[in-house]
């Protein structure tokens, strides 16, 4: 099983449909404090369908207390300003996969904690920005799963 983090999101949909993505892809969900949103939200909820109560999601008050939660285990930055991309790198049972805010991405001090080995990327077209955390999330986390050869899948 991977591990998926959300650092600070901030928008609710997005994080529901990253709650029905690890339900469905076996994952646990990962919120690190302060979410720019109730957990209650109804946008948040209607994007989340139904797959709540199939979900392993942790919340953490900040990054240390993630980090400690998840001691020992690599911590995979899925950034923008990573140095390889998503499938050049070889995914191990319990990477955590860590994406920043949708606003503002990965805090500079905890980037600079993780090697830049284990910080990846998506490939895009010259001069865009970045893709939609949800589909990131998704992207990063098949591929991982892919890598495993679909374990634990019907």
């Amino acid at each position: 099983m991977f591990h998926i983090a959300l650092f600070e999101p901030r928008i609710a949909p997005n994080t529901g449909n990253i709650i029905r993505l690890a339900a469905n892809n076996g994952c646990a969900l990962h919120l690190i404090e302060p979410l720019g949103f109730d957990l209650e939200e109804k946008s948040l909820r209607r994007a989340g369908l139904d797959y709540h109560d199939l979900t392993n999601v942790s919340r953490h008050t900040n990054y240390q207390a993630f980090a400690e939660a998840v001691k020992g285990q690599r911590i995979i930055a899925c950034t923008t300003k990573g140095t390889r991309d998503h499938t050049a790198i070889e995914y191990q049972e319990g990477d955590v996969l860590l994406f920043g805010s949708e606003t503002s991405g990965l805090d500079p001090e905890i980037m600079e904690s993780i090697e830049p080995n284990n910080r990846i990327r998506i490939p895009m077209q010259a001069n865009n920005r970045s893709l939609n955390l949800s589909n990131s999330v998704a992207i990063i986390s098949y591929e991982a799963w892919r890598q495993h050869d679909f374990s634990g899948a019907v």
